[in-house]
């Protein structure tokens, strides 16, 4: 029993490399309003294999082979573009006082801009 290893290799990465596509796991590129969304995902893969065979008393041979794969795919944010600028949002990572955070800078140009408005109708 032979262990063709090389082209078993070959075989899953090909299958990985056509199955573990942000298209196939999240979606495609989408606009929303002013900003393209390219999805982002982080792909993990382990492989191992073995074999063996013995000769046991009175002529019994015995030989075993295994081989195991496996992949984990996960999608992790959205690459955000707007004109020149780009960002990365990270997806379902924010939670409580860090969630709160991240809405502050958001929270001052909405009050510079308030503040701005005032000035000008006085």
């Amino acid at each position: 029993m032979d262990l063709h290893f090389e082209e078993l290799l070959t075989k899953i990465t090909d299958f990985i490399k056509s199955e573990a596509k942000t298209e196939t796991v999240v979606g495609e590129q989408f606009d929303l309003g002013e900003f393209k969304c390219v999805p982002v995902i982080k792909v993990g893969m382990g492989f191992g294999s073995g074999g063996g065979e013995g000769t046991e008393a009175k002529s019994r041979r015995g030989q075993g082979m295994g081989a195991g794969a496996g992949v984990g795919i996960e999608p992790i944010g959205f690459l955000v573009t707007k004109a020149d600028e780009i960002s990365f949002l990270e997806a379902g990572k924010t939670h409580g006082l860090a969630a709160a955070f991240e809405k502050v800078p958001d929270l001052i140009a909405k009050l510079a801009e308030n503040r701005r408005k005032d000035r000008e109708m006085a």
